[in-house]
């Protein structure tokens, strides 16, 4: 179990990522925000002006709802690889459970998710269904992608240590991504939208369109699918970081 002073450091980790990410800008957190606006304006004008899809009533909605659970997962994802060999220092100096620095780095990215997740709820009031009773989902079903992401930080952050391609690899493996889950282009047909769903990141995206953008309830089947997926994913990213971690030392 972590003590009191463990905990104390991951809240440090997680302020210490945050504060240095917009350390010198004049912007500032507003980045978290200018970011998604400015791609949403450019794919709204060439979706809705060169090529027209009649199925999405409320692109921007729409496209935000994809948009916001990918571009966390991939900056998590991304941040969370390299985040043992970018922290060197202080595993060689410091006794704490290395577990620690992968989970800091991803809860430091969730704090720029909750602004960005402001951001949506914003548009989904003014151009959604309204509230409803099924917003009541949005801490779980965002609450899994955190899930998910710690345990593929605890596996690639891991093998990072000894591979530092990694981290590469990662990084392609999210541009791909993009094009295999329904950010600029509507779900899939009925008898695809079941392989979907295996995908936790495209589950994600369409349980945040069925309430913000349809007012109901998502698929029963794709809760499941997601909240187990995630979960075997953590408990297999804590097994597989204890048995590396014994050679951390030699290798950063």
């Amino acid at each position: 179990m972590w003590n009191g002073d463990y905990w104390f450091l991951l809240h440090n980790l997680i302020s210490k990522d945050f504060k240095v990410r917009y350390r010198n800008m004049s912007l500032g957190m507003f980045w978290s925000l200018l970011n998604p606006l400015v791609t949403m304006g450019v794919l709204t004008f060439v979706f809705t002006t060169f090529m027209v899809n009649r199925e999405i009533k409320n692109y921007p909605l729409f496209f935000l709802c994809g948009l916001i659970p990918y571009n966390f997962f991939t900056l998590a994802w991304s941040t969370g690889t390299s985040s043992l060999s970018d922290n060197a220092h202080l595993i060689k100096r410091v006794a704490v459970p290395r577990e620690i620095i992968p989970i800091a780095t991803v809860l430091g990215n969730g704090l720029h998710l909750l602004i960005q997740v402001a951001l949506l709820l914003v548009f989904a009031l003014f151009g959604g269904k309204g509230v409803n009773r099924y917003w009541a989902w949005l801490p779980f079903i965002l609450g899994m992608e955190v899930v998910l992401l710690c345990g593929l930080a605890l596996i690639s952050s891991a093998v990072n240590v000894y591979i530092r391609d990694t981290r590469y690899l990662v990084e392609s493996f999210n541009a791909v991504l993009f094009w295999l889950v329904p950010i600029v282009y509507v779900s899939p047909s009925p008898q695809y939208r079941a392989l979907f769903a295996l995908n936790p990141v495209a589950a994600l995206v369409m349980a945040l369109r069925d309430i913000l953008l349809d007012g109901t309830r998502p698929a029963a089947s794709l809760l499941w699918k997601l909240s187990l997926g995630s979960v075997a994913v953590l408990g297999l990213g804590l097994v597989a970081f204890r048995r590396m971690k014994r050679g951390f030392y030699d290798y950063l």
